[in-house]
């Protein structure tokens, strides 16, 4: 859904221009999308040739939007860029302009004209540039009467062959096609139309369907573009990335060489996100076979976020000429399994935890469909290492955090040294003041064993962490563990919050090889809830992930930033106190043991009109204790309840309702906790 982005308006338009409501323009629906008559009578089919792996490049939208900073300066910096920092040669090829580059009005013979003031020299001059760096240059416009943006630049239905030719002449390689102001002709008419005119000005043009997947392209797009979009638009954060990623991974049959699912461009370095859940977001569209397009404004960007970007490994996987995308080989309690056949016949494999806490994820080479063999080459795609493994591929995971590894039946397995899986069981919640019981865990999981294993654990300045039992051992077969029991304390009065331990092994190969391995894990000071009964727009949270904006406290989903919600209002009624929020969403209290229910009065915000639908959930220690079932605008406010006794983490839960993110802001109103 390109570029709308106020509150409500923002999907509810789009909604409205696909079933043919028309805009402002005043223009009526053009009855059919005519060629000029110079055109040929049958224009070529979609080039084979094109984009047989996923483009990979640049797109300004994400962090400039039309701002007067998208500029020809910036554009020729971001190719500049390419150059001296590696992307290039890593396979990013592509700059693309997104909206905003145009003036608003046609010239007198029906020309684009591009904005003299962003772009000077023309677009014509910065296809020459980019090309002599050894790039190609992308550019943006809509299959309608005009594009996304309010400002209303001129969209190309009903002049599909004078664009086409106009980006033809400027030395265009690639065209992003919105779906904005299409006054309701038929998706696939209007798409084909703008393949025929391109095909028709005889330069080889990727072609980018993003119609935000509302008419299914993936079903009849293959033969029209290179690639279409699967969802709606990105946002820079956790709850967006995983919508969208979640809608994307079904789609794995339909994608291949020429030919790719398109789950948006990439957010990573633009801020929204840690580095952690970027790293995810990198790793799952690699997984997936999707489309690299950056996002950041690489002019200010992180050494972190080329790192990430730059992961040449990463981007193997990605770039795979076999072209499979990823698909589902295990998702359960947040612990997702993802496997991608590659042309050698290894597999890349992400383990990627969803949930907010860390969390062990295991799966087998034959459950990723690897052959049988004694033992596997394990490649860990962010360490830069390799390992042997008996066969099992696991890993304890970070919350919001992805392991991706690359592995393979190889003879010379035995020259790794064995994988060793480092693992912390017990909660990480840490009352202030009093003793928390952890176990690590030091697995052998290679063929071979693991000699002279140690390990240590180590917590913020201040805290006590001490060994209750031994931290060593002479040797680990296959299989077997190091288990060691911890007595993990935080002096009295630290502050609620989030503090990092470091859990660190050391280990010996066969061959007398010294690996050091070290699994960084999230201790979350609490404090004992009240007694009595407290609202839950009160209380402080362990977590919070939302689908657009932050959860808000006392008043609904505003979408942006924290604070720009309105009164929580269900079915008419005004409420007081709960939590606003966008599925999909996700808020975690501590319950410490010591409550017994969490009640609410939960629907679909009235600033939703007839749009939106959720399911409310609420869960106890992982276990879903209740549900609303499908709710809709057009119903009053409904009462939930939950049994949470002896529970120590208590999670609200709000889904899309099993129809995809459309307006979804859901309230909990008068949302309770009894301890």
């Amino acid at each position: 859904m390109r570029h709308l982005h106020t509150r409500t308006t923002r999907r509810r338009l789009v909604g409205a221009l696909a079933a043919g409501v028309l805009c402002a323009t005043g223009l009526a629906a053009p009855a059919a999308v005519a060629a000029p008559a110079t055109a040929p009578a049958a224009a070529p089919a979609v080039d084979a040739g094109l984009a047989l792996t996923p483009p990979m490049g640049f797109n300004n939208w994400n962090s400039t939007h039309c701002r007067a900073d998208f500029n020809e300066a910036m554009v020729k910096g971001i190719a500049d860029i390419f150059v001296e920092r590696g992307l290039k040669d890593a396979g990013y090829e592509y700059v693309n302009l997104d909206d905003c580059w145009a003036l608003p009005s046609r010239d007198a013979n029906g020309k684009l004209v591009p904005d003299p003031v962003r772009f000077p020299g023309g677009i014509k001059a910065v296809a020459d540039y980019v090309h002599t760096k050894g790039l190609k240059l992308g550019i943006y416009t809509s299959a309608g009467t005009k594009t996304c943006n309010t400002a209303g630049f001129p969209g190309a239905l009903g002049h599909e062959y004078s664009d086409a030719q106009q980006f033809a002449d400027w030395g265009v390689d690639y065209l992003k096609y919105d779906n904005c102001n299409n006054q309701g002709v038929d998706a696939k008419q209007r798409y084909t139309t703008m393949r025929d005119a391109l095909a028709a000005t005889g330069r080889p043009i990727v072609y980018s369907i993003c119609e935000w997947g509302e008419n299914k392209p993936w079903e009849w797009a293959a033969d029209v573009g290179q690639l279409w979009r699967t969802t709606g638009d990105i946002s820079d954060n956790w709850g967006s990335m995983l919508s969208i990623l979640k809608q994307n991974l079904p789609l794995a049959p339909h994608a291949g060489p020429g030919r790719w699912n398109d789950p948006d461009m990439l957010e990573v370095g633009n801020g929204g996100m840690t580095d952690t859940e970027y790293r995810s977001h990198f790793s799952m569209w690699a997984v997936m076979a999707a489309p690299l397009l950056i996002g950041s404004d690489l002019r200010s960007a992180s050494e972190e976020t080329f790192e990430i970007l730059g992961n040449r490994e990463v981007i193997a996987v990605d770039q795979d000429p076999l072209g499979k995308q990823g698909a589902v080989v295990s998702s359960a309690g947040g612990r997702w399994v993802v496997a991608k056949e590659m042309r050698d016949g290894s597999r890349a494999v992400a383990l990627f935890n969803e949930s907010g806490s860390t969390q062990r994820i295991t799966t087998s080479a034959a459950a990723v469909g690897l052959p049988d063999a004694d033992a596997y080459t394990m490649r860990d795609l962010w360490q830069h290492r390799s390992y042997n493994t008996a066969g099992t591929i696991s890993a304890t995971v970070p919350a919001h955090g992805t392991v991706l590894v690359r592995v393979q039946a190889d003879g010379r397995w035995a020259q790794h040294p064995p994988a060793v899986e480092l693992g912390l069981e017990g909660g990480t919640l840490v009352e202030a003041g009093r003793a928390a019981a952890l176990t690590s865990t030091v697995t052998d999981l290679g063929r071979t064993a693991a000699k002279r294993v140690s390990v240590a654990l180590t917590g913020p300045e201040g805290w006590s962490v001490k060994a209750t039992s031994p931290t060593s051992s002479a040797s680990l077969p296959t299989g077997r563990s190091l288990r060691t029991k911890w007595a993990v304390k935080a002096p009295a009065g630290t502050p609620v919050g989030s503090y990092g331990l470091t859990l660190k092994a050391s280990y010996r190969s066969p061959a007398g090889v010294r690996v050091d391995s070290v699994l960084p894990v999230s201790a979350t000071v609490v404090v004992a809830p009240p007694s009595g009964t407290s609202g839950l727009g009160d209380l402080a949270w362990l977590s919070a992930t939302n689908g657009w904006g932050p959860v808000e406290r006392n008043t609904s989903n505003g979408e942006s930033d924290a604070g720009d919600g309105n009164p929580i209002t269900i079915g008419g009624v005004v409420y007081g106190t709960g939590l606003g929020v966008h599925a999909e969403s996700a808020v975690e209290y501590y319950a410490g043991g010591a409550c017994e229910a969490v009640t609410a009065r939960v629907g679909v915000d009235d600033e939703e009109g007839a749009d939106g639908s959720v399911v409310f959930e609420i869960w106890a220690d992982g276990v879903k204790a209740a549900s609303s079932g499908v709710l809709t605008n057009a119903m009053p406010g409904q009462p939930i309840t939950a049994d949470v006794t002896g529970a120590q983490v208590v999670r609200l839960v709000a889904t899309d309702g099993g129809d995809g993110i459309t307006s979804d802001h859901g309230d909990w109103a008068e949302a309770r906790l009894s301890c």
